[in-house]
């Protein structure tokens, strides 16, 4: 399969996992849902291919040394940034919202970069456990405040 249609399927699949889970989010009424986890998971998988693809001609030869995990890591730091959008203090009834959709933005990203890189069974399973997780975490709320009541 020729290189190019090897990425349109990465970024495709990328695109997809997230928009599974920001569906979920979507459905729950949180602050981010489908387009932005579709956006990025898509986003993380193009910037790891082009981080590991991008720069052949340029970068590699014997005098440069080019690290691919270099871009990976300003993903992990740059969605922090979109994650702290979501994150808010309710000073009034002292509690911090929007921890989780920050935590689903965060994985977003990792599965968008590993489909970026190719890894496409670890991408599904990652995005398996994160819905499960998100699942079972809310029918655990549900039980707890039936329970209190």
């Amino acid at each position: 399969m020729d290189m190019t249609w090897e990425f349109i399927l990465r970024i495709f699949v990328a695109a997809l996992l997230g928009g599974a889970i920001g569906l979920e989010r979507e459905y729950r009424a949180k602050e981010a849902g489908l387009r932005t986890h579709f956006l990025v998971a898509l986003g993380s998988a193009v910037f790891m291919i082009v981080s590991a693809y991008g720069f052949d001609g340029v970068m590699n030869t014997p005098e440069h040394r080019w690290d691919v995990s270099r871009v990976a890591a300003q993903v992990v730091s740059g969605i922090g940034f979109i994650g702290a959008g979501t994150i808010i203090f309710h000073k009034s009834e002292n509690v911090v919202r929007g921890l989780t959709t920050a935590a689903g933005l965060w994985v977003t990203a990792a599965i968008g970069l590993a489909c970026g890189g190719g890894m496409y069974v670890l991408s599904i399973a990652s995005t398996v456990l994160v819905l499960v997780g998100l699942e079972a975490f809310n029918f655990v709320l549900r039980k707890i405040d039936k329970h209190k009541k």
